[in-house]
């Protein structure tokens, strides 16, 4: 997969290591020649340009990336290089940071933007998938917020410890992903049997968690 990362600061870089390390293509785009830095990110293509204009980008060839990273210091630059990524350049999927979360809801399809990531967000998420246990918890979302990934820890009194997962009548369009067991990730079949303390992964929409959330909870057998 060849991917280009707008923006070479500290975050750029780790994400371009990353993705490196996986075996994936990558172009770092940066505007300021003083964080051009080659030996910081071995392996990688660099160019210095500004990402924000057409003819940069252009020259970069964004059109062979299938996936774009705006992870600039500045929300104005990383939603205008959304933008053109996806409307000039018919990148497949764009991800862009969030860097003041003020601005988060901005980031939208409208702009270009397929996933937004805001450092505080994610970092809230994962605090409540730690401590929180009975109820859903939003770990992020994908498909321009069309679906959703969370998290719900079986509390002492669920209704389904001891019944397989196939009794348990989970909404439309609601996938079990994986679940956490102690040190284990179990990858979920029919017949596995649920647990106090079991950590579910759902993949899922928005307009039904709530639903989701009752059928897990002690009123949600039948």
């Amino acid at each position: 997969m060849r991917v280009a990362i707008v923006g070479a600061g500290a975050v750029g870089r780790s994400i371009a290591g990353e993705l490196l390390s996986n075996g994936h293509t990558v172009m770092l785009i940066e505007k300021d020649g003083r964080k051009v830095r080659a030996r910081s990110v071995p392996g990688a293509e660099w160019v210095q340009a500004d990402a924000c204009e057409v003819s940069s980008l252009e020259e970069a060839q964004l059109a062979t990336c299938d996936v774009v990273v705006a992870a600039t210091g500045d929300d104005k630059a990383n939603l205008v290089v959304s933008l053109l990524a996806k409307t000039e350049f018919a990148v497949n999927r764009v991800v862009a940071r969030v860097k003041d979360p003020r601005n988060e809801w901005l980031y939208t399809e409208a702009w270009g933007v397929d996933v937004a990531v805001s450092t505080p967000r994610v970092l809230a998420a994962l605090v409540e998938e730690a401590v929180t246990v009975g109820d859903v918890v939003r770990l992020m979302s994908f498909r321009k917020g069309a679906a959703t990934l969370v998290e719900i820890t079986l509390a002492e009194d669920t209704p389904w410890a001891g019944r397989p997962l196939r009794e348990v009548p989970l909404p439309r369009e609601t996938v079990l992903t994986a679940m956490l067991r102690g040190e284990r990730v179990i990858t979920p079949t029919p017949d596995e049997p649920l647990e106090v303390g079991d950590e579910l992964l759902f993949i899922t929409h928005a307009d039904v968690e709530e639903q989701l959330q009752q059928v897990l909870s002690p009123a949600g057998l039948v």
